[in-house]
């Protein structure tokens, strides 16, 4: 392509309403434009990348045997109803009446749409395993879009949906298309990790969320420093502690007045300990019981572990205003000994042998509490968020906390669509059956933007090879004569090898043309000039290191492809 047609509207100053580096780069380099907020345009350079990303997943899903199909954005209400999420879907879900006053909805995700598909025609379980797959716009009413396109309204994704006879098949696909989604982010050149999350609205019993490691990520992550383990803060799940003996004989409680001594740290500092010996005690309730839940000081309840160990459908703490009639006093007071409810303890309280409680009187605390002596929780639990160096629950390493953008997520469903929605077939017995399904998901946009949130420098975009819009840009510095001629025999033998190449044949000044190309991000900048030709070379630069050598011409295509090679080659 000549930079000369081509629609690539750079900006020298950064948008004031971009807040992070993807959202602002991608503006900057004339990827995108904003037409509503959560709503974006992709400019031609923009969409090259994506295209390249589709064409990834394409490969790696009908390496997976998938099968792609286009499945309708607008969805009837009674398929919502159906499966019960028309009631439980949030306002994200845009809903709207036809002409006829009917009742539809914007596609925000296509579990029910594919299974009302698949249920017209699965007859047998010779029909199975089946795997759907489409890349397709969806829409959903953020409250607040930011981050660009991180958190849009409108944006594309990859939607796959299998189908499977049992739960041996569906744990055979889930591991096909967690190889397969590993396969595109290692192929789009991105540090990731495969973490455990939770299933949250979408439901199943299991899921794996694919993370790009950077420091602007909006989730944590727990990664293993010593094995494969990760997960998502919410998930993961601690190795129990080692048996804490105790230092001597510890006195009997003592009640201490404490005014105005509430939070952990005001705690701690009055009686001078660490918080990791004050003991936390928090009320909650869920599906009709109160509970309280004890933690170390230093350590924070984790509500999803707490709800998915209970059981519970949900789980909240109590309100304020009825902590002392439940508790006996305030907020900041209550502790766990002689506490008239149910009491559950995180493994980790186990490790104080001398410490700190509310007394259950306002503004008194008790000190030498030891819990299994002054207080007995009726369960034990993994019921925290992982800290940095907790141990690992497979290998007993170091956790480390990481931060990631989420790019993809899988989710083993069940049956809970098919059952809802009565998506079934005969098996080798004559017995009918409901399907047992997974669902996938790739978010187009945001793994463009993602690969630029890891890579970039204060010039603008580093591309990975495999998403790059261009391979190559050729800056001639003059755009008459021998530069102009020997330039552009560089671009055909350029693109006759097959490489993507952007002539910058502008009649700009160079220090202009260079900072654009860093600011695009094109791998490998090829400059043409008198200056090189006086030495019968090219200068070449790798965007990524800032190498650069004088290649004689003859031997430039060879090297700018050994180049793009070594940059292609598939990260972790």
């Amino acid at each position: 392509m000549r930079y000369s047609r081509a629609l690539i509207p750079t900006l020298k100053e950064t948008p004031a309403d971009a807040e992070v580096v993807s959202h602002q780069l991608m503006l900057r380099a004339g990827m995108i434009r904003q037409l509503s907020p959560g709503v974006y345009s992709f400019l031609p350079l923009g969409l090259r990348t994506i295209r390249k990303i589709e064409r990834i997943i394409r490969e790696e899903m009908d390496a997976a045997d998938g099968q792609e199909v286009e499945l309708p954005i607008v969805h009837p209400a009674e398929l919502w109803m159906e499966s019960g999420r028309w009631e439980r879907m949030g306002p994200e879900l845009l809903r709207f009446k036809d002409r006829r006053g009917r009742d539809a909805v914007l596609a925000a995700t296509n579990e029910e749409v594919i299974t009302d598909l698949v249920r017209r025609e699965l007859r047998s379980w010779r029909q199975l395993p089946l795997h759907l797959y489409q890349i397709r716009v969806k829409y959903r009413d953020e409250i607040r879009p930011r981050f660009g396109v991180m958190r849009g309204r409108e944006f594309t994704m990859e939607d796959g949906y299998t189908f499977d006879a049992d739960e041996a098949g569906l744990e055979a696909s889930y591991q096909k298309l967690y190889r397969a989604y590993s396969n595109v982010f290692r192929r789009c050149g991105l540090e990731f990790r495969a973490v455990e999350a939770d299933t949250g609205a979408i439901g199943g019993s299991s899921s794996h969320e694919f993370m790009v490691l950077a420091d602007s990520g909006e989730d944590a992550v727990a990664i293993c420093t010593a094995c494969e383990y990760a997960a998502n803060v919410e998930k993961a799940a601690i190795a129990p502690p080692p048996p804490s003996p105790r230092d001597g004989e510890v006195p009997a409680p003592e009640r201490v007045a404490t005014p105005g001594v509430r939070s952990v740290d005001d705690v701690a500092r009055f009686f001078g300990v660490p918080a990791s010996r004050v003991l936390k005690t928090l009320l909650f309730e869920g599906d009709g019981r109160v509970f309280a839940v004890v933690v170390r000081g230093d350590h924070e309840v984790n509500e999803v572990k707490l709800r998915t160990a209970l059981g519970l459908a949900t789980v909240a703490p109590v309100a304020e205003e009825r902590v002392p009639a439940i508790a006996g006093a305030k907020v900041g007071s209550i502790g766990p000994v002689g506490l008239p409810v149910e009491t559950i303890a995180d493994a980790w309280v186990s490790t104080v042998t001398d410490g700190i409680a509310g007394a259950r009187v306002d503004d008194h605390h008790l000190k030498h509490v030891v819990p299994g002596r002054d207080f007995s929780p009726t369960r034990t639990l993994d019921l925290r968020t992982a800290v940095d160096g907790d141990p690992c629950p497979r290998c007993g390493g170091a956790l480390a906390i990481r931060r990631g953008i989420e790019v993809g997520h899988i989710f083993k469903l069940g049956t809970k669509y098919s059952e809802a929605m009565r998506c079934t077939f005969l098996d080798a017995n004559g017995v009918e059956r409901p399907a047992i399904m997974g669902t996938y998901g790739i978010g187009v946009g945001r793994t463009m933007a993602a690969a630029i949130e890891q890579n970039h420098d204060k010039d603008g975009i580093i591309w990975p090879v495999p998403i790059a819009p261009y391979h190559v840009t050729v800056l001639p510095l003059a755009t008459t004569g021998e530069v102009m001629a020997r330039a552009e025999r560089l671009y055909d033998d350029l693109r006759a090898a097959g490489h993507d190449v952007l002539l910058d044949d502008r009649d700009e000044r160079p220090g202009g043309k260079f900072k654009d190309a860093d600011l695009i991000g094109i791998p490998i900048r090829v400059v043409v000039s008198d200056k090189t030709l006086k030495q019968g070379a090219a200068e070449v630069k790798v965007r990524r290191t800032g190498e650069v050598r004088m290649v004689p011409l003859d031997e430039a295509v060879a090297e700018v492809g050994r180049l793009l090679a070594a940059l292609s080659a598939p990260t972790r």
